[in-house]
């Protein structure tokens, strides 16, 4: 208990960095994130007794085939920003952070091939690479400054076009058949963080989650389209702000 009311007392003869920082009604920084771009996968229903043909199963060497199971493999990105934060109140911002994100996501298709009357087990691996301009506004909310330490939550959604959409069905180095997504998505996003007050600017550290509202599957007659109901992109971003 000794030490407890040290600390406390020390924290509060200790200097206030930055004590007219939240009266400000503009401020502006940026950010740089890591995020993990994953995909939720909805599959149509009896998709497993559908039977493709040869011309239904590029990059697969076999008479026919079934689709037994599609699987989604995240993985890491980075993303860049800059902050634009608007104060509404004395404890809600307005926050707009135009971005620009990196990353890959892979869809794994496992399959039963027949071929000459004998049956075999493939597992055909699809890399799905997104160079995302994201736009997003939110509402935060803000706690009470404790010295040097404050924490909020945020939500709101964003727009994003998605740079690495347009490509060809075709890669002109392997002929592989590339599967081709939407440019255009929404996305809802929720997110928490905390915050603290250096003698210079602010240092933030944000969690936030991402969930596209459409599905961004391009449907062509083959088989890494034909099972999939519907495709959302889900984001998982940590960022690191400077204010």
């Amino acid at each position: 208990m000794i030490l407890l009311a040290g600390n406390t007392y020390a924290q509060k003869r200790g200097v206030m960095n930055l004590p007219a920082y939240n009266n400000a009604r503009y401020h502006f920084g940026f950010i740089l994130a890591l995020n993990r771009m994953h995909f939720s996968v909805e599959m149509k229903e009896g998709f497993q007794t559908v039977v493709y043909d040869s011309l239904q199963s590029p990059d697969v060497f076999a008479d026919s085939l079934r689709l037994l199971y599609v699987d989604t493999k995240p993985t890491m990105g980075f993303t860049v920003g800059i902050v634009g934060n608007l104060k509404m109140s004395k404890y809600f911002d307005l926050r707009f952070v135009p971005s620009l994100a990196f990353g890959e996501r892979y869809l794994d298709y496992y399959m039963l091939t027949y071929d000459d009357g004998e049956s075999s087990f493939v597992e055909i691996r699809k890399s799905v690479t997104s160079a995302h301009i994201d736009f997003p506004l939110h509402v935060r909310y803000r706690s009470k400054r404790v010295h040097n330490f404050g924490a909020y939550v945020l939500a709101g959604a964003k727009y994003v076009l998605d740079l690495a959409a347009t490509r060809t069905q075709k890669t002109q180095e392997d002929n592989e058949t590339l599967l081709k997504l939407r440019k255009n998505d929404v996305a809802a996003e929720l997110g928490v963080g905390i915050e603290f007050y250096n003698a210079w600017f602010k240092f933030g550290i944000e969690v936030k989650m991402s969930y596209g509202l459409f599905d961004l599957l391009q449907r062509e007659n083959n088989v890494y389209t034909g099972g999939l109901e519907s495709l959302h992109s889900k984001v998982w971003q940590l960022s690191f702000s400077f204010e």
